[in-house]
């Protein structure tokens, strides 16, 4: 009887897999293993490369057999993927996809995560642990178009944009045909892409555009109605010749890349239009962080009735800036609005007749018929020089900055006790503050009650748009929030909705203040050197609104609501 021995298969791993599935016959899975240990290929490499097994298959048995996730890429937000890690031609070289990063791991998407090679080449060049996620053959080549289709247009798509031509730039500083300059600037790419970014900022109603090199990835965005909102997001291998082009419109140093720097960049849009931009850079961990501030004249044209100031409150400051002498003072943080309330009290006295001057720094807006000077600290153009300087030319109307110190602050109230208009601010909370902050400054206080005319605190909130919608709230939340119990029944307040002509529910920004006028009462109570809170309690007994209660008012007559107003005010 003879017995016929049953020799095993010499098959493992992934090949005994793929027989025991059904994918492969033996007799191929053995001549795949032929051809693959001949080529010096893996198994599942040479699989794909000859088109022997469908490849999701393929994929299905190699996530089993090694253990590694498979993905389905089609349900995958590709926007999201931290492409700038990895090195493009090593993407497109190697089939590879950057996915996820947490902490020092690097999840990549590949069709053979059993190629250790290019692993180890992905890794060396990210720094980061390399983790295999493996995506079927047939899907990754699309999704890795499509990824990087997301990074690209802002560099390559400019074709399709009007105006790009038509604008123009006044350098002062440009980079010679020699190449004394820096290479990275003369790109033409860059230099559109840069166009485009400012371009949209200013169509999109931006006040800033701020540029930002991470380790990772470079992030670009606007400050709209107050609030940053991320916009672009080019390829972090951009970083420095997107810095290096900002500072050369700029006028700025390219090779200095150390110390902070600032300057002015001059848009022309047409041949009648211009729009300027304020430029200032910072030397971070991972590059330099480069911000614009748009200045846009038409801001300090806006008639006082515009600012946002309730009746009696404009009342008040067009009071103060209607007298010959005496001092306005104007407090609130960066970005608050001071600069435009301030021009547009001396617009409405820049005629002819009247020389006004101002120191800033720096020169925000440039206005016709002001004589306004640069803040230079390394010249010695500081506060206290120029004003001293001012005082030998006849002035009418001086507008200072900021009041910093001592000596500023004697020479400002010099000015306003001597027939002159002072304007200027000081960074304090609100307006009581103001004065106990000039007190501190060493200011005697018969000099501030004899001086100081008006003190305004101010914010900016942003304007509900007009398809803003009811907010019904319960009648405990509106009395903690802060209205009168007389009023909540009357109350028709509103909330944000949103539509495609507004920025999440909101369309601009108007200000709330706080105007004090120095009455009798509270400047007895400067002269007996009260604190803050006294010159608050008696201003609210003269009827000035606080910033809260002003912002109650606007939330009232449904111009904003209020979780904006609880973003800038306390409760």
């Amino acid at each position: 009887m003879n017995t016929e021995l049953k020799v095993a298969s010499p098959l493992n791993g992934l090949a005994r897999r793929l027989v025991g599935s059904g994918v492969l016959d033996e007799a191929a899975a053995e001549k795949a293993c032929l051809g693959a240990n001949k080529g010096n290929k893996s198994l599942l490499s040479y699989l794909l490369k000859e088109k022997l097994a469908d490849p999701m298959a393929l994929a299905e048995a190699a996530a089993a057999e090694y253990g590694i996730p498979l993905v389905d890429i089609s349900a995958f937000d590709l926007s999201v993927a931290p492409l700038s890690l990895v090195n493009e031609a090593l993407i497109e070289k190697h089939t590879a996809l950057p996915l996820h990063l947490r902490g020092n791991q690097l999840f990549v998407g590949l069709k053979d995560p059993t190629d250790h090679q290019v692993i180890d080449e992905i890794q060396f060049s990210s720094g980061f642990h390399v983790e295999p996620i493996l995506i079927p053959a047939d899907k990754i080549d699309g999704a890795i178009e499509r990824a990087l289709e997301n990074t690209s247009p802002v560099f390559d798509d400019f074709e399709e944009d009007e105006g790009l031509e038509d604008v123009g730039f006044d350098l002062s500083k440009e980079v010679t045909d020699d190449g004394s300059g820096d290479p990275a600037v003369d790109d033409t790419p860059v230099v559109r892409f840069v166009n485009k970014v400012l371009l949209d900022a200013i169509r999109k109603g931006a006040s800033d555009i701020h540029f930002e090199p991470y380790e990772s990835r470079y992030r670009i965005r606007y400050r709209m109605d107050g609030v940053l909102k991320n916009m672009a997001g080019p390829p972090i291998q951009m970083a420095r010749r997107i810095s290096s082009r900002l500072k050369v419109m700029a006028g700025l140093d390219i090779a200095e890349k150390r110390v902070p720097q600032d300057g002015r960049i001059k848009l022309n849009l047409s041949r009648n239009k211009a729009i300027d931009f304020r430029a200032s850079t910072c030397p971070t961990l991972f590059g330099e962080k480069v911000v614009l501030r748009i200045l846009d004249s038409a801001a300090t044209r806006m008639g006082i009735e515009d600012l946002g100031f309730e009746p009696e409150q404009q009342v008040f400051y067009e009071a103060a800036v209607n007298k010959p002498y005496g001092m306005i003072l104007v407090t609130g943080p960066t970005g608050s609005g001071k600069t435009v309330t301030l021009y547009t009290g001396m617009q409405m006295l820049n005629d002819e007749g009247r020389n006004i001057s101002t120191v800033e720094d720096p020169v925000e807006i440039r206005v016709h018929g002001i004589n306004q000077v640069q803040f230079n600290e390394k010249q010695g153009m500081v506060f206290a020089r120029a004003l001293r300087a001012f005082l030998r030319q006849d002035p009418d109307v001086i507008m200072v900055g900021e009041i910093r110190d001592l000596e500023t602050a004697e020479i400002a109230i010099k000015a306003a006790q001597t027939g002159h208009l002072v304007l200027s601010t000081l960074h304090t909370n609100d307006a009581p503050q103001s004065i106990t902050r000039l007190m501190n400054m060493g200011v005697p206080t018969y000099n501030i009650t004899s001086a100081v005319n008006l003190v305004m605190a101010q914010r900016l909130v942003r304007i509900l748009h007009k398809c803003k919608k009811h907010d019904d709230m319960p009648p405990e939340a509106l009395l903690q929030a802060g209205f009168p119990e007389d009023q909540i029944e009357e109350l028709k307040l509103y909330k944000p909705s949103g539509c495609v002509d507004c920025n999440e529910g909101y369309r601009g920004r108007t200000g709330i203040f706080e105007v004090m006028p120095i009455t009798d009462d509270i400047s007895r109570i400067i002269l007996e050197e009260g604190n803050s809170m006294r010159i608050a309690q008696q201003a609210r007994e003269e009827g000035v609104d606080d910033l809260r209660q002003s912002a109650l008012r606007k939330v009232a007559a449904g111009v904003t609501d209020l979780i904006e107003i609880n973003r800038v005010t306390k409760d």
